[in-house]
């Protein structure tokens, strides 16, 4: 018998579907300790769609602490309660996908020993998860494991300066790695040669980030608002407890928010920062600046394909495709530049050097988040290897 979880999970969808995200918490049955805390933007989705894939997130996350607990997972949501206790038929193609992905997860609890319970609860009673979607919905990611804190905290020796940042000396950041750490490179790696590190760091927030506008390369540009700028200093902070002692670039597009962003990173790095407009949001054309909640209201078949055929573009703006190219020819000048560089980019631009780099389909590159402030991390030695060391850590 496994450790006993709970699990609370909700989601939201502002115009449903519309800007969604999901939230999800897990807790220690026994002492009610919170353990783990998840939030993902979803970009447009369904209020249904979003619920599933804050259930799946917790589940991971309990899966993640204990592979074999006994896990309850608790929901506001009587449709996915009922529909994946076997009640209730699926019928939408979407949902039929993520309860899928949500009995295989149960299943390997269960193979590990563990179990898997769903209960409704009002939504009085699911609070936390409900605040966590809607930090998803404002367009921030949240990750915390604080198990895993915890743990360190107890077997690090005191004047390790990641659990006791007094050792460091006063000002010294908390659980700062140097960037081989923290990029994964380490004793039995095979020689590959040079290493060339890349971080994309995704500007801060902006008046229209907040209002979920659209705001692309060519548009308003309009700068950081107060909530931007805090998450630029935090995301200086972050790059430079990364980089700490490594010569370093700092490349941002040529748009308000990212030069903005770039200029707090390059001045805790002390280094002069540079411009590629390559690097630049995806042009909206004729869309710039208009609410995602009207142009579901108003052209709901037209911006379904926007984002689903990477052929499209509006008047006066891009395809996904072209984007594509221009991105990925921009993150090839990086690559051949060599050493460290932090890239200060947008949503889209990040979402198409992942693609470049793993693959991926443009419909699969809308599963990668990336929050305001958030930092992601690539690896590429002499001899093409390439790893993504981590994404969206903020």
């Amino acid at each position: 018998m496994g450790r006993a979880l709970l699990v609370y999970a909700d989601g939201g969808s502002r115009g449903n579907p519309g800007v969604a995200g999901y939230g999800a918490v897990v807790l220690d049955a026994a002492s009610g300790d919170l353990l783990a805390e998840r939030a993902e933007p979803l970009g447009l989705a369904s209020n249904n769609v979003a619920e599933y894939s804050g259930l799946i997130a917790g589940l991971h996350a309990a899966a993640t602490i204990d592979p074999g607990a006994d896990v309850e997972v608790r929901l506001d949501s009587k449709l996915v309660v009922e529909q994946l206790s076997g009640r209730w038929k699926i019928k939408h193609e979407d949902m039929r996908r993520l309860a899928l992905q949500a009995r295989e997860l149960s299943r390997s609890i269960e193979a590990a020993g563990g179990s898997v319970t769903y209960a409704w609860v009002p939504r009085a009673e699911n609070t936390a998860a409900d605040r966590l979607s809607n930090v998803a919905m404002d367009g921030e990611s949240v990750s915390r494991d604080l198990w895993l804190e915890d743990a360190d905290a107890q077997d690090a020796p005191a004047d390790d300066p990641s659990v006791n940042p007094a050792s460091a000396g006063i000002g010294a950041p908390v659980r700062a790695p140097v960037i081989a750490q923290a990029m994964g490179t380490g004793a039995g790696r095979p020689d590959r040669g040079a290493v060339t590190r890349i971080v994309l760091v995704r500007h801060g927030v902006t008046s229209f980030t907040e209002e979920a506008r659209l705001d692309g390369r060519g548009g308003l540009d309009p700068s950081l608002s107060e909530r931007g700028r805090e998450q630029a200093r935090r995301a200086a902070e972050s790059v430079s407890a990364l980089v700490a002692g490594v010569p370093t670039r700092v490349v941002t597009s040529s748009l308000a928010r990212a030069v903005e962003t770039g200029a707090f990173i390059a001045d805790a790095l002390a280094v002069d920062p540079e411009v590629d407009a390559d690097f630049d949001e995806q042009g909206f054309g004729d869309w710039d600046g208009a609410a995602i909640a009207d142009l579901l209201q108003s052209v709901p078949h037209d911006l379904l394909r926007f984002r689903d055929d990477p052929t499209y573009a509006r008047p006066g703006g891009e395809s996904h495709l072209e984007l594509q190219e221009r991105v990925s020819a921009a993150y090839e000048r990086v690559v051949g530049a060599g050493g460290t560089t932090v890239v200060v980019s947008h949503r889209k631009a990040i979402m198409c050097v992942m693609a470049h780099v793993l693959g991926l389909t443009p419909a699969a590159s809308w599963r990668l988040a990336a929050a305001p402030g958030s930092l992601h991390a690539i690896e590429v030695w002499e001899d093409g290897t390439t790893s993504v060391a981590f994404t969206n850590r903020t």
